[in-house]
């Protein structure tokens, strides 16, 4: 069996392709790998991975108050951790909005930290794009600090190094209805026998990547601030039986309430456009003078396309006026259950608190289509290199 901690975990998107397999177009439990611990300090966050995986310990805290010392106390055995999962809070690398050298930052330091204490052979870090073009505060690529910092652990007087691997796999190219874009620095430990090198996880999809339409058009229209915890109709692609499994209910699929303008601007705006396209309209004549938007990026206000993959799912998934996600077919942005589904979620997963934390917890998590994905890839290094040793 292979012992994972999953840190900065959210919901537990990266947990649930450790804990889940595909087979026969269902979601069914695999058992090679062992979560010995979750860590997430935001509460509903915490609560949720709790419902969805109540059999693994959360330890809800600040990362910084892992030590052997609190680990200890909660009589974890951390003596053969073979793997740690994770990413650090991504916002301070991400390129839409600020972009700040700050503390969030800094929290792979943390995730070394942790490194140094468990000393896993292999590691799993997670982070956005804007890692890779990300400055520190001496204007070198912080992607070097964090690959350099995986490399030599003296300063905590151990013998301790990685050799890393670095990859960005978009999620499209693994079966998920959406493009999104991620950094994915893989560590091996140096000091271990290797016979068969790290291989990143072939994608399963070159062509006809799976849309919006196929992933949410069997989810009920709704009028401007309604909901409905009822399907109204039967999946009609593999991906929504997939997404459906045995679930009755219908949870998360709540309309916000618009004004009279906004009702207006998401109307008059096209598949594939977005804030440019409101204020050419407006400089033409052909809308009112009150539909001018003057902030946001060029891809706010804007409407999915029906026959394409989802653009990147954000935290402000159900806000017209964030990046893109306006229904591609009704004036309104997306629903918390479309966002899940076009990140992956299944239907019965279990989100927890009002709709900005949902969001959060939905836009924040790696998808787990692909996280299965990449669960699949070490479960096959692990057997390959290590088969004796941990069965």
């Amino acid at each position: 069996m292979i012992r994972v901690v999953d840190l900065f975990s959210g919901v537990g998107g990266l947990t649930f392709g450790f804990k889940k397999s595909i087979r026969r177009n269902r979601f069914v439990s695999k058992d090679i790998f062992n979560i010995v611990f979750a860590n997430e300090i935001d509460p509903d966050a915490a609560e949720a991975f709790r419902l969805n995986f109540p059999d693994i310990p959360m330890l809800e805290t600040d990362v910084s108050n892992l030590d052997i010392e609190y680990l200890h106390k909660r009589y974890l055995d951390i003596a053969r951790v073979d793997l740690i999962i994770g990413g650090p809070p991504c916002q301070s690398y991400s390129t839409v909005g600020k972009r700040q050298y700050d503390s969030r930052a800094k929290m792979y330091r943390e995730y070394r930290r942790l490194l140094s204490i468990l000393k896993p052979k292999m590691f799993v870090f997670e982070n956005v794009l804007g890692l890779l073009t990300m400055k520190n505060d001496k204007g070198n690529p912080v992607i070097n600090d964090v690959e350099e910092s995986f490399k030599d652990f003296s300063d905590f007087n151990i013998s301790l190094s990685y050799t890393i691997h670095r990859s960005v796999l978009n999620a499209q190219l693994y079966g998920v209805p959406q493009s999104r874009e991620r950094v994915f620095l893989v560590g091996i430990r140096n000091d271990l026998e290797i016979k068969y090198n790290w291989k990143f996880p072939e994608p399963t999809i070159n062509k006809k990547f799976l849309t919006v339409s196929d992933a949410i058009s069997d989810l009920p229209p709704l009028e401007n601030g309604t909901g409905t915890k009822l399907y109204q109709r039967k999946p009609t692609t593999k991906y929504q039986y997939l997404m459906r499994g045995n679930q009755k209910d219908l949870n998360n699929h709540i309309n916000g309430v618009y004004g009279d303008r906004m009702l207006k601007i998401m109307k008059a705006v096209l598949p594939g456009k977005g804030r440019p396209y409101i204020n050419k309209l407006v400089e033409e004549g052909k809308l009112d003078k009150e539909l001018y938007l003057t902030s946001g990026y060029k891809n706010t206000y804007g409407r999915l396309w029906w026959d394409r993959p989802s653009t990147t799912i954000t935290n402000n998934l159900s806000t017209p006026s964030s990046l893109r996600c306006i229904h591609p077919k009704q004036n309104r942005a997306l629903t918390s259950r479309e966002g899940a589904r076009l990140q992956s979620f299944p239907d019965n997963f279990i989100f927890v608190g009002g709709k900005e934390k949902i969001n959060s917890q939905i836009g924040n998590a790696v998808p787990p289509i692909l996280s299965i994905n990449l669960a699949d890839a070490i479960e096959n290094f692990f057997i390959e290199n290590f088969e004796e040793r941990i069965f």
